[in-house]
């Protein structure tokens, strides 16, 4: 399988019926995002095969992270935040599989004299496969304060990008305390 680091948006998760998971939510003792008044993120390094809507994609969510925060009581700043975000995605390509069944699927013969019949795994689609992860750092300690995570099918559809980041950001911000 081949591992992409892409866009945000597209990591977040959800096609058709598919929900967002959130995968990992970790807070530092004491912490609560009541004690921050504003926010900024860190800038954002890309490798790996890029999709050309990178940017704007990353945008996309930026923009949700904000309009999420802004709606808890903080404001972006971008001289000296308290609060910095760090955003990592990571998607995989994955094949969707079912395994041939010998009593309905009807046997594969191998061999010559060697008379076995095989089950095996069969293709049946393709589909990709993102993880988004937010990570909040206390810029005075420059210490991690909060960690989220957040897993989902990417739609294949650019009209379901943007409907996609923004459930996949409400359900993680929704978890910050």
């Amino acid at each position: 399988m081949k591992i992409k680091i892409l866009s945000l948006i597209s990591l977040l998760l959800v096609s058709g019926c598919s929900s967002v998971k959130i995968i990992d939510v970790q807070p530092t003792p004491g912490f609560a995002l009541a004690n921050y008044k504003t926010f900024d993120f860190f800038k954002t390094e890309s490798s790996g095969d890029i999709s050309p809507k990178f940017n704007e994609r990353l945008e996309l969510l930026k923009a949700e992270i904000s309009k999420q925060l802004v709606a808890r009581g903080l404001s972006q700043s971008t001289d000296g935040a308290d609060l910095l975000i760090n955003i990592g995605v990571v998607v995989e390509e994955k094949i969707q599989t079912r395994e041939t069944d010998l009593r309905t699927d009807g046997a594969r013969y191998m061999g010559q004299r060697n008379y076995t019949w095989k089950s095996e795994e069969v293709e049946v689609g393709r589909y990709r496969e993102g993880t988004v992860t937010l990570h909040l750092v206390d810029q005075s300690k420059n210490a991690m304060v909060w960690r989220g995570a957040a897993n989902g099918i990417i739609p294949e559809k650019d009209s379901k990008v943007k409907e996609t980041i923004v459930l996949g950001v409400e359900e993680l911000i929704k978890k910050i305390n």
